[in-house]
C-alpha cells in the first residue's frame, strides 16, 4: 500500500492522520494512504514558499525551462503506469487515464519553451530622452486549489506555468485523488525544484484550503471547484486584495439542428454527456435538438447507449467507468429522481449496476420531455446524466442554450455555415464547439467560461501569463 506524505520546504513530512484511497471501482482495493495536514503544515509551506521566492522569480530561465522539461519527460515516459494509477483512483477509464496524463506532460512540456518566451516591450516615451520598458515579474505566492475529476490535468495547467513564470507553490489537491497529486508532486521534487519554491499539502478544504485562503501571505489563488467554494474563495481574496482566478461549475449546452449529420450529433453527444462518467465541467447536461431530428436522434442515441459498457475502470473494454465516490453517486441518484418527479421522461438508464467487483457503477441516465425550467436542466449534476430539449428552430435552440447562469462551453452540430457562424458569435459561453463534443479541449489554448462558469485570467497556453505575473513599467532618462 502506498503511503503518501506532504512535501513542505523542502522534506516529505509525516506524522499526521491517515486516510484511505479508495478505488470506485473496487471497494475491496484501498491501495493507498495519506498524511492529512494540518494548518501549521500549510503555513510552513506559506513560509518556505515566501523565503524562496526572491531567488526562485529572479533565477535563470533556463533552470526554469530545464526543470519544467525534465518533469515533462517523465511524466511521457510514465502514462501508462501513472493513467492506471489514475483510473485506479478516480474512475475515469485507463484509455482516459493515460491521455490525460498525457496532456498533463504536454502542458509541462509546453511551459517549459514559454519560459524562454516571457513578453515585454520596449514604447517610446512623448516625452523627449526618455525610454519606457514593459516586462512582467513573477505575482510571489500562488495558492493552487484544484478538483477530483481530472487530478493530474488541471494541477499541471496550474503548476506549469506558475513555476515558469518564476511563481512558488502551495499545492493542495482534491481529497478523493490524494495519489494522482502526490506522483505528480514527487516527479517535480525528483527533478530538482529547489527547497520551498513547491509545496504539497493534502487535507480538507475546510482545514487545508481554508488556511491557505486565509494567509494574508499568499499573493494570488487559482481555484477550480464548486460554485460555493468559489464564492467562497473570491470573498476571502477580497478581504486581502489579492488576486484571484476561479474555474466552477457548467452546464452546457449541444444544440443539434434539423441539417445536423445524426451520426456525428449522437457522437458529439454521448462522447460530451457521458464519457468520463459525465465529470467534467465541460458536460453536455441539455442537448437542445431541434423537431424534424429530435425523434430519430433520440432513438439513435438510446441505441448507442445500450452499446456502452458500464464497468471497471482498469478492464480496456469499459466505455464508463463508475462514479467517483459514494457521495457523488448519491447526488446523481437525488437529480433522477427529481427529474421524475418534475414531469420528464427517463428514456434510457439511470440505474445502479452490479458487477463482480462492487463499485459505484451507475446506468448513465438520458431524460427527455425536459423544460428548460426544471431543475435537471438548470443545476450542475456533475454525473452521467443528460436532458434533452425541444426547441423548433434555430432561434429558440439559440435562446435555451443561452438561458443558464453558466457560460462555460457550448456546442452546436450542423451542415450550415451560417448556423455555425452565427452561433459561434452569440453562444454566450467561453469555449464554442462546432460539430465536435463541448468536451475536450487542447492543451496549448486558453481555457475558460462567461458568467458564473468563471472568473478572472483564462488557464492554459500563453494567456495563463496574464494570472501569474504582474506587469512592470519603467522610465529611464537618457
Amino acid at each position: 500500500m502506498l503511503k503518501l506524505m506532504n512535501y513542505v520546504a523542502g522534506e516529505w513530512l509525516g506524522g499526521g492522520s491517515d486516510h484511505r484511497d479508495e478505488n470506485p471501482s473496487d471497494h475491496n482495493d484501498e491501495f493507498a494512504t495519506y498524511q492529512v495536514a494540518n494548518s501549521d503544515n500549510v503555513l510552513q509551506a506559506i513560509a518556505a514558499a515566501r523565503a524562496a521566492f526572491p531567488a526562485w522569480s529572479r533565477s535563470s530561465p533556463i533552470a526554469r525551462h530545464d526543470l519544467l522539461k525534465r518533469v515533462a519527460t517523465e511524466i511521457f515516459t510514465r502514462k501508462e503506469e501513472l493513467g492506471a494509477m489514475l483510473a485506479r483512483e478516480e474512475g475515469k477509464t485507463i484509455a482516459e487515464g493515460i491521455g490525460e496524463v498525457t496532456r498533463a506532460a504536454q502542458v509541462f512540456e509546453f511551459f517549459s519553451g514559454e519560459v524562454l518566451r516571457i513578453p515585454g516591450e520596449r514604447i517610446a516615451s512623448v516625452r523627449p530622452g526618455i525610454d519606457i520598458d514593459i516586462t512582467r515579474e513573477a505575482v510571489g505566492v500562488v495558492g493552487l486549489i484544484t478538483p477530483w475529476n481530472f487530478p493530474i490535468a488541471i494541477p499541471a495547467w496550474k503548476i506549469a506555468p506558475a513555476l515558469a513564470y518564476g511563481n512558488c507553490v502551495v499545492f493542495k489537491p482534491a481529497e478523493l485523488t490524494p495519489a494522482s497529486a502526490w506522483a505528480l508532486a514527487d516527479i517535480i521534487v525528483r527533478a530538482g525544484v529547489p527547497s520551498g519554491v513547491f509545496n504539497l499539502v493534502m487535507g480538507s478544504g475546510s482545514s487545508v484550503g481554508q488556511a491557505i485562503i486565509d494567509s494574508p501571505d499568499i499573493d494570488a489563488v487559482s481555484f477550480t471547484g464548486s460554485v460555493g467554494t468559489g464564492r467562497l474563495v473570491a470573498s476571502e481574496s477580497t478581504k486581502h486584495m489579492r488576486r484571484f482566478q476561479l474555474e466552477m461549475g457548467g452546464k452546457n449546452p449541444l444544440v443539434v439542428l434539423d441539417d445536423a449529420d445524426l451520426t456525428t450529433a449522437v457522437e458529439c453527444a454521448v462522447n460530451g454527456a457521458f464519457y468520463s462518467t459525465g465529470q467534467r465541467c465541460t458536460a453536455s447536461s441539455r442537448i437542445i435538438v431541434t423537431d424534424q431530428i429530435r425523434g430519430k436522434f433520440i432513438d439513435a442515441v438510446v441505441e448507442r447507449l445500450a452499446s456502452l459498457k458500464v464497468g471497471d475502470a482498469l478492464d480496456a473494454t469499459t466505455h464508463i467507468g463508475p462514479v467517483v465516490d459514494s457521495r457523488q453517486l448519491e447526488q446523481d441518484l437525488n437529480y433522477i429522481k427529481l427529474g421524475k418527479q418534475e414531469g420528464a421522461t427517463l428514456r434510457f438508464g439511470g440505474e445502479l449496476l452490479k458487477q463482480e467487483k462492487r463499485g459505484h457503477y451507475l446506468q448513465p441516465a438520458l431524460f427527455t420531455d425536459v423544460s428548460s425550467n426544471m431543475r435537471i436542466a438548470r443545476e450542475e449534476i456533475f454525473g452521467p446524466v443528460a436532458s434533452v430539449i425541444a426547441a423548433k428552430d434555430y432561434d429558440e435552440a439559440l435562446a435555451i442554450a443561452n438561458d443558464t447562469e453558466f457560460g462555460l462551453s457550448a456546442g452546436i452540430c450542423t451542415t450550415s455555415l451560417k448556423y455555425a457562424t452565427h452561433f459561434k458569435r452569440n453562444a454566450e459561453a467561453g469555449m464554442v464547439m462546432v460539430n465536435l463534443p463541448t468536451a475536450g479541449v487542447d492543451f496549448h489554448v486558453p481555457f475558460g467560461g462567461r458568467k458564473g462558469s468563471s472568473f478572472g485570467a483564462r488557464e492554459q497556453g500563453r494567456y495563463a501569463v496574464e494570472f501569474y505575473t504582474a506587469v512592470k513599467t519603467a522610465y529611464t532618462a537618457a
